[in-house]
């Protein structure tokens, strides 16, 4: 099945209105509970993971040029040497793992294939599983196997490419890794764009035990994306548009394949639960409404009419008879039913859902959009 002009019509209405213009969409934390409870955290136990100091990362570079020593010329390790000096530079590197990377591409064919074939500035570039095979090699060495997966996960995430970024991030340990911090942020993103909730907050859990000591842009996005995460209900009308949007990332990036099918039919899927809700709720009140207007079958003092009497009731005795239709039928309630579901939407919910779903309505009535 490809991808359905009906859930771009859902995406262009809903998403609309709901966006909030960023790759990671963060909600503010609530009068402050998430961060009081992130602050307990880190005081419950001691921090699982360390900050590996400049000599210990140096260490291993050198290590690895002693094994390399037969790949390059003697210039370049020595050059690679040289931009690793005994004594920590008094200004601290930029970017660590960036300084990693780059000693590896000046040395190492394989890591300045990965580095060119996700570095050349393509917005939504995603690595070519030839040119990674070689990470999942048992006889890579480890320090440059896994620094390699890091920096490679880290910029899937800047690309938006989560799925991939979390299969690469997934595996490493913050206890081994030269950029723990960056490790636990990154796997974060990915866990809670693709709504992981559970391993989300583990992670985020882990990477704020070092709160204080992680850069600030970590510690204060992680903050907020615990509080996001933590308040967000399974099967709400806030996850289903979360997850209408993910839809819109992967079919953005081309990729119109199984896991896209997957979420788009879990969408469909929960927005037909959540309007047979809505039309249940609806006939239950309209039941009520009648039941109380007409008696219900009672007395006017309140007591059950006895089995001896006639019921002195009006109606013609007919019911009305109602088209039910399949799940398919959506846009096809009569204007007052429409207009009924849109206001138990209002409601229940904030008024920019109200719009988000009129906008769909009006698009199936008139005919624009099919499933």
């Amino acid at each position: 099945m490809e991808p359905s002009r009906f859930l771009r019509a859902v995406l262009n209405a809903i998403m609309g209105v709901l966006s909030v213009g960023g790759p990671i969409a963060m909600a503010a934390p609530m009068h402050g509970q998430p961060d009081a409870v992130a602050s307990e955290r880190d005081l419950e136990r001691p921090p699982s993971w360390s900050i590996p100091a400049y000599a210990e990362v140096r260490r291993l570079m050198n290590g690895w040029l002693d094994r390399a020593a037969g790949q390059a010329s003697a210039a370049d390790i020595a050059a690679v040497r040289e931009s690793w000096p005994e004594q920590a530079p008094e200004e601290p590197l930029a970017d660590m793992l960036d300084h990693v990377m780059d000693s590896f591409s000046r040395i190492d064919a394989r890591s300045a294939t990965v580095r060119r074939s996700i570095g050349d500035g393509r917005p939504a570039a995603a690595p070519a599983a030839a040119d990674i095979g070689w990470l999942n090699d048992p006889a890579t060495n480890a320090f440059q196997r896994d620094a390699v997966r890091l920096w490679l996960g880290r910029e899937c995430v800047r690309r938006d490419c989560f799925d991939e970024g979390l299969t690469l991030l997934a595996d490493l340990d913050p206890t081994t890794s030269i950029d723990p911090a960056s490790l636990l942020f990154h796997r974060a993103a990915c866990q809670h764009w693709l709504l992981e909730s559970d391993v989300a907050m583990e992670s985020l859990d882990r990477l704020l035990e070092r709160s204080g000591e992680i850069p600030v842009r970590y510690e204060r996005v992680a903050r907020l994306l615990r509080a996001d995460i933590a308040s967000l209900e399974d099967e709400s009308l806030d996850h289903i548009a979360r997850r209408m949007r993910d839809v819109t990332r992967r079919l953005d990036l081309g990729r119109p394949g199984p896991k896209t099918l997957a979420v788009q039919d879990g969408v469909i899927d929960s927005l037909d639960k959540m309007i047979k809700a809505i039309e249940q709720q609806q006939q239950q009140q309209q039941s009520q409404s009648s039941s109380g207007a007409g008696g219900g079958g009672r007395s006017g003092n309140g007591t059950p009419m006895e089995d001896s009497r006639i019921a002195g009731g009006k109606g013609a005795g007919e019911v009305t008879k109602r088209e039910l239709g399949d799940s398919d039928g959506w846009g096809k309630l009569p204007p007052h039913e429409r207009e009924e579901a849109l206001q138990q939407i209002g409601r229940e919910f904030p008024a920019h859902y109200r719009e988000a779903i009129e906008q769909y309505f009006k698009r199936l009535a008139s005919g624009e959009e099919k499933r």
